[in-house]
């Protein structure tokens, strides 16, 4: 049956009757069942893959989302204000202690400062207050089927599929982002399923409710990307300083009359979790601000 805004589908995604089919809605049923043989042959259980894809729903909303993103371009002074503002360093510090003992436990064997765990913590979820309220798998579906990145968001949706399918999180309770972003660390599903840790040891993998498993993610995904023992991930330097460090490179994001920073490696590894100097650059700014 059609809604008004989603395609309810028949609970088996069994056939309906031509004359009660929009074409689009055709299509979606032959497009769910395709991709529900592809998520069984690559591991995900078939009871978990009938119930997920059995009574998805397409989402208005998220096309929406995706065609509607805003053009701007942020300077540095701008988007280190909005980023690293006072208000997060201070909540930052007022969580650092508290949770001190708790992230320790994962990132000093790696030699991984507490302050970037919680700065990434900080700057991802607002430390688990920004989480996304969207059920992952029908935006997901929502995305591939309307050939958004198509191949990108068909191969999230079925690593998403497969995170319910290891019991993770429940099929409902698998929320994140309309881009499918999820949890207090931000993970896509493929990152979740590379990097996700089981920090309390119940067989699960929860960063959407368990602060042990969200520091223990974080960790493993830096520990993964190569960060360094006993490096920082940088510093701001004179105009005119040249890279030092191996590995390392100066980074002036406002330009050459703006602030210079030589970075080391690990700010490398930093990029390896979101691919820009930017970003890099707070979670280390509001790290080392968080442990002032």
């Amino acid at each position: 049956m059609l809604c008004r805004r989603s395609f309810c589908l028949a609970a088996a995604l069994a056939p309906v009757p031509a004359i009660a089919q929009s074409g689009t809605e055709a299509r979606f049923i032959a497009w769910l069942a395709a991709l529900k043989a592809e998520a069984i042959k690559a591991g995900v259980d078939p009871g978990t893959a009938e119930q997920a894809l059995s009574a998805v729903q397409l989402l208005p909303e998220v096309m929406e989302l995706a065609r509607n993103q805003p053009e701007f371009k942020m300077s540095w002074a701008e988007y280190e204000s909005l980023v690293v503002s006072a208000e997060r360093v201070k909540n930052g510090k007022s969580l650092l202690g508290p949770n001190r003992a708790l992230i320790d436990r994962f990132a000093a064997p790696v030699g991984l400062p507490a302050s970037m765990v919680v700065a990434l913590w900080g700057i991802e979820s607002n430390y688990g207050a920004r989480q996304g309220d969207f059920e992952v798998i029908p935006a997901l579906a929502t995305l591939a089927f309307n050939n958004f990145r198509a191949t990108f968001f068909r191969q999230q949706l079925i690593a998403a599929l497969k995170i319910v399918s290891q019991g993770h999180i429940g099929l409902h309770q698998l929320k994140g982002s309309w881009a499918g972003a999820m949890g207090q660390c931000q993970f896509i599903p493929t990152s979740f399923l590379a990097y996700a840790a089981d920090g309390d040891g119940d067989g699960r993998a929860d960063i959407w409710g368990n602060k042990a498993d969200v520091f223990a993610s974080i960790t493993n995904y830096l520990r993964a990307a190569g960060w360094r023992a006993g490096e920082t991930w940088g510093r701001e330097v004179p105009a005119g300083t040249a890279a030092a460090a191996a590995g390392g490179r100066i980074v002036r994001p406002a330009g050459a009359n703006g602030p210079t920073y030589a970075t080391t490696r690990n700010f490398g590894a930093i990029l390896r979790w979101n691919q820009s100097d930017f970003f890099a650059l707070a979670v280390g700014l509001l790290s080392d601000r968080i442990a002032a």
